[in-house]
């Protein structure tokens, strides 16, 4: 009877070990689950990306609206911003572009949202590669803006440093004063941009 009574025993205590497996099983999977969202969001990746493929017409056509409201409040040429965009993030497609939304190829300073990534830099007549940190933007429209009052605003050291890109009344001339200004370390970086304008025509954008 003993044997029996122990048997009984040890099958009632089958499902309350059964249920304290699966309690503790749901209790880990759950830690996971969390730990993984916190992750997610200590991220600097932008919760907008455009990593969709689009075609040098759906590019020009995506950006250059918002373009023209830029010169309508500050002034900055349509050409200049577009030609710039397509230039800095080839149409769209590089990971800068695509993935954190920075058009323009903008560095990041302080504690302002970054990725740090390969660049080329021109240094003392030759090509380099270099580790630079670059902003990261929710969206190309918070891209372009950001870009267009770098223009507006200059620098901590020279406000005025891109007053001459304002003042400019064509594209060759704003393109000029990129290059003098030193928007980039491109020694050909002025021919380029205008290159860019006006193979897509892009002139046609400025008011």
């Amino acid at each position: 009877m003993s044997v029996i009574k122990n048997k009984r025993k040890k099958k009632k205590n089958l499902p309350a070990m059964l249920a304290g497996i699966l309690l503790i099983g749901a209790a880990f999977l759950f830690s996971i689950v969390a730990l993984a969202n916190l992750n997610s969001q200590l991220t600097n990746e932008p919760i907008q990306k455009e990593e969709k493929q689009v075609s040098k017409e759906e590019f020009i056509a995506r950006i250059s609206p918002y373009a023209q409201e830029l010169q309508a409040s500050y002034g900055v040429l349509p050409s200049i911003i577009i030609g710039q965009a397509i230039l800095e993030s080839n149409w769209g497609q590089s990971q800068l572009a695509a993935k954190y939304n920075n058009l323009f190829g903008i560095k990041a300073y302080g504690n302002q949202p970054k990725v740090n990534l390969e660049t080329k830099e021109y240094v003392n007549e030759v090509w380099i590669t270099i580790q630079g940190d670059f902003r990261v933007y929710q969206t190309w429209e918070e891209s372009m803006k950001d870009h267009t009052r770098l223009f507006v605003e200059g620098v901590d050291w020279n406000p005025r440093l891109y007053e001459k890109v304002l003042l400019a009344k064509n594209y060759k001339e704003a393109a000029e004063a990129l290059q003098t200004a030193g928007y980039a370390t491109d020694p050909t970086y002025a021919e380029k941009v205008i290159s860019v304008i006006e193979a897509n025509h892009l002139y046609k954008y400025d008011r």
